[in-house]
């Protein structure tokens, strides 16, 4: 349980807790990720039964890491210390686990939420939408994507490496769970009024644009690559269409100036695309996405000389553009030109230029991406580091072997000496 100043319901929950541990016969112990505490939390916790780790970077999935590592039961459940959860009802969670689930998330909106347990705009609005946002991005089946009561098998989530530090990361968990194809299952469970007088550290907009915010930037399809393509067939189609002269619709003419907008939708969205590819192969590459075999069958096609050969061909095309316009001037004398006329040579050749050596730069970065940081082992030569070994060898049975003889000599010696030395004393005894 993650608790920042929860004085007034922590102690509550513990008991709760080890009660049901005790019903059902579980062997399981409560942790308490102190993130701070100042109202005497920490002692009241300790009274109760818990044990209390504290976690000194801020945040609510930062104290949840701290716990979770600090844990040591196989399975963890983990839920807020304000008793809005009823901790006495694990026993579903638990079921699923040892059924093989690596995840089991708690549904409210099936389980029932009690009148005043959640602010109208975040049962109405904002759970349903960013749940919607998570199941369309990422094609989960999880109904409640922020439900705070959730159970899991310790060693699988921490293999997921999860980072983020505030409220996101209820997101961030069920988002790397289901791109690494966990089992995720969910069970019906049921929200409360929380017991505290003040008020809750949730804070509707800020963390709302954070959950949103993340689903957005682990998706680069939805962010980058639909948009992008979007932007770049409705500018491609208007362009080549206004090209060979006035596009009317009724009353309404497209000219030279809906031309220039459309060549800027194009190029806005050619860099959206490229912008998506580049984030999925630095996240592919980092750990931050799985790997994504379509990508990579695109990456090893596109090389680095197809980049800058079609860069290439873009750049002449518009270098010829460019020439054409020129000699269109050149045909008026150098005078003043029509712009309808114009623009309609100076705007794909421009156009063609920017997409040229934006297909350059980003076959050179992503050929960037592509060198792979490696630590490489010390120089030695295996054949040498043997022969060393067989040396070393050699000389440790070299020196038994002369340890030996001289040992029995220095044995006979002492024989010797002691022999002599009876010799000389038998007579005396004997006088």
């Amino acid at each position: 349980m993650p608790c920042l100043n929860e004085a007034e319901t922590v102690e509550t929950c513990v008991r709760k807790t080890i009660g049901f541990f005790k019903d059902s016969g579980i062997d399981g112990e409560v942790v308490i990720a102190d993130n701070g505490s100042t109202d005497g939390s920490q002692q009241l916790a300790r009274d109760a039964g818990a044990r209390v780790v504290p976690v000194v970077d801020k945040g609510y999935g930062n104290a949840l890491m701290g716990g979770i590592r600090a844990a040591r039961g196989r399975y963890v459940a983990m839920g807020d210390a304000d008793d809005s959860y009823d901790f006495t009802t694990l026993g579903p969670f638990l079921d699923e686990l040892r059924d093989g689930a690596d995840l089991v998330m708690g549904n409210r909106f099936k389980g029932g939420i009690a009148p005043g347990a959640m602010p109208p705009l975040h049962r109405y609005l904002g759970n349903p939408v960013l749940s919607f946002v998570g199941r369309l991005f990422f094609g989960s089946k999880i109904g409640d994507f922020h439900c705070g009561l959730r159970a899991f098998d310790r060693d699988a989530i921490l293999r997921l490496g999860l980072q983020t530090g505030g409220m996101e990361f209820a997101s961030e968990m069920v988002v790397k769970a289901t791109l690494q194809k966990y089992d995720i299952r969910e069970v019906p469970t049921t929200l409360s009024p929380d017991g505290r007088t003040r008020a809750p550290h949730l804070n509707t907009w800020r963390d709302g644009w954070r959950h949103l915010r993340f689903l957005m930037l682990y998706s680069p399809r939805w962010l980058f690559l639909i948009p992008g393509l979007v932007f770049m067939t409705l500018g491609l189609l208007a362009g080549v269409a206004i090209s060979a002269g006035p596009v009317r619709i009724g009353a309404i003419a497209f000219d030279v100036d809906t031309l220039v907008g459309a060549s800027a939708a194009l190029v806005i969205g050619f860099q959206a695309v490229l912008f998506a590819l580049l984030t999925k192969v630095y996240a592919m590459q980092e750990g931050f996405l799985p790997h994504d075999r379509r990508v990579q069958r695109l990456i090893d096609w596109w090389s680095l000389e197809r980049g800058l050969l079609t860069g290439g061909l873009l750049a002449i095309a518009g270098l010829a553009g460019l020439v054409a316009s020129l000699l269109h001037w050149r045909g008026h004398s150098f005078g003043e030109l029509d712009p309808r006329d114009s623009l309609r040579i100076v705007v794909p050749a421009a156009t063609a230029l920017v997409m040229s050596f934006q297909v350059i730069f980003a076959s050179l970065f992503v050929s960037i991406l592509g060198i792979r940081r490696r630590q490489h082992p010390p120089l030695t030569d295996a054949a040498e580091e043997a022969a060393g070994v067989v040396d070393a060898a050699a000389h440790k049975v070299a020196g038994e072997r002369q340890a030996v003889p001289a040992a029995a000599e220095a044995a006979a010696a002492d024989a010797k000496d002691d022999a002599a030395k009876d010799d000389a004393s038998g007579p005396a005894d004997e006088h």
